[in-house]
């Protein structure tokens, strides 16, 4: 009998913070799942590796070339608006609050994530597989779920959000979605306490035989890193692996749970310390910039879409290849930027461009030369820009973890900017909302410092072709799917 599987998602689990908490003893249930199976603490992100991006990756097992999520913050040009998914409060009021919600609960599942994917509720509902998900912003499934009228502000919601949606089996977001009564209460989702109801739902559904599948989302690491900085990780990697030593000791104790469940435990993206803020939007100052609300929100020449430790730029302008090597030269001068991506002559398809303080090089799919995941590319120009080398016919570059694939998917995406931006260490770009987290952490760069994290399984078989060690968030997916033969 194939053992019922727990896809457990910690958000922004930091490699080096894990393994202090769990050699600390601060993190049983992890040194449980390490010592039965295996542990990696190079498992690489998207590209921008910021949540949504990194979350539709997880649940579809591609990149944003295949399922269109492009950032946290991008501009849609077939709305004429941006597309906020909750950078912070402030951001999510200059956007409009209602507008906010209604993207990130609704049309981030229905309608920005392509048709053409198939997440990994979607398969495993398909296969018969019963399915089920604690809040995470990738649910989508086979199965109708209404708002929840279990609490006052939930039947308020259900005025404002008068749609279902399609998830798992058993959904459980926030408070907003329930599929059955369980018990448990996370006061709408409040940073801080989504750990513990996501603890509580996945106790019950073990005690009660509820899933085969379950996505246990645990993001309070997130939100703990982003105010306290990465390195303060360790308190809030002990209060998630308590809620999953709580999922396991609703089988009896960690091994009774772990004979019964095969587990993968995984980080969507790294954190780096943040020090500084760039400057994004005075460099631009000479152009009409496209603003998230008011009189100037439809038209402009440029929409400037900052992204923690990313950004993209859209041009508006008719001739959009004349105005990209302006907005190029602009960002490369911008000081905290450290790599600018673009298209040459901004037509899709062709070849790619990276550019920063130590030189410039393009690439396309070719045969010069391997990354570390077997594809090949053809590059020109210097590879000291992703301070990369050429080693026994492979592109070596420890600082940007595969990066020419990752750029490339960013750039094909059809959602994305026409000018992409990744920070220098310790800068981020403030948000709409002018809310940076100096003195905390984040993530989104294409560095090693945002896009490494740790993964861990037991019970499930790794991909053969990961022999290399050449991890990716992009490899859970076939994992999740060849364990209960639903690929």
């Amino acid at each position: 009998m194939t053992p019922k599987l727990v896809l457990v998602v910690i958000d922004g689990l930091k490699p080096a913070m894990v393994e202090r908490a769990m050699n600390a003893g601060s993190a049983p249930a992890l040194a449980a799942i390490r010592e039965r199976g295996t542990y990696v603490d190079e498992c690489c992100a998207a590209f921008p590796s910021v949540t949504p991006v990194c979350a539709a990756t997880i649940a579809t097992g591609q990149l944003q070339d295949e399922h269109q999520i492009p950032s946290m913050n991008w501009y849609s040009r077939a709305e004429q608006r941006y597309v906020e998914y909750g950078s912070s409060f402030s951001a999510s009021r200059k956007v409009g609050l209602n507008r906010q919600l209604v993207d990130t609960i609704f049309n981030m599942n229905a309608v920005h994530l392509s048709p053409d994917v198939t997440t990994i509720f979607e398969a495993l509902d398909d296969a018969g597989v019963r399915t089920a998900g604690t809040t995470y912003l990738m649910f989508r499934g086979r199965h109708p779920h209404e708002v929840s009228r279990d609490f006052a502000l939930t039947r308020v919601a259900s005025q404002l959000f008068k749609r279902s949606v399609m998830g798992p089996r058993e959904l459980f977001y926030a408070d907003i979605f329930a599929s059955r009564k369980t018990g448990c209460w996370s006061r709408m989702g409040l940073p801080g306490l989504r750990d513990q109801h996501s603890g509580c739902v996945g106790a019950y559904l073990v005690e009660h035989d509820l899933f085969d599948f379950l996505l246990l989302s645990l993001p309070d690491n997130d939100a703990h890193s982003h105010k306290y900085g990465p390195h303060a990780q360790i308190d809030s990697i002990a209060r998630a692996d308590a809620e999953l030593w709580r999922v396991m000791e609703a089988a009896g104790g960690h091994e009774a749970f772990l004979d019964e469940h095969a587990v993968i435990v995984v980080a969507d993206h790294s954190h780096s310390p943040v020090e500084r803020v760039i400057d994004f939007k005075r460099p631009y100052a000479d152009w009409k910039l496209i603003l998230p609300s008011g009189p100037r929100s439809r038209q402009g020449e440029i929409a400037l879409c900052p992204a923690q430790r990313s950004a993209m730029i859209y041009s508006m302008v008719e001739t959009r290849s004349s105005a990209l090597p302006v907005l190029v030269a602009t960002a490369r001068e911008i000081e905290g930027v450290d790599l600018v991506m673009w298209w040459e002559g901004g037509e899709l398809g062709t070849r790619a461009h990276i550019g920063g303080e130590r030189g410039e090089l393009s690439f396309w799919p070719g045969d010069d030369l391997a990354d570390a995941r077997g594809r090949r590319w053809t590059v020109e120009g210097e590879l000291d820009t992703l301070r990369a080398r050429a080693q026994d016919d492979m592109l070596v570059s420890e600082h940007y973890p595969d990066a020419l694939a990752r750029v490339w998917a960013a750039l094909s995406c059809p959602t994305s900017g026409d000018v992409l931006l990744s920070a220098e260490p310790n800068y981020e770009f403030a948000d709409w909302g002018g809310r940076a987290h100096v003195r905390g952490g984040s993530h989104g760069s294409l560095h090693r410092v945002d896009s490494l994290g740790a993964l861990l399984f037991c019970g499930v078989d790794a991909p053969p072709e990961r022999a290399d060690g050449a991890w990716s968030i992009a490899d859970i997916a076939p994992m999740v799917l060849g364990h209960l033969d639903a690929r």
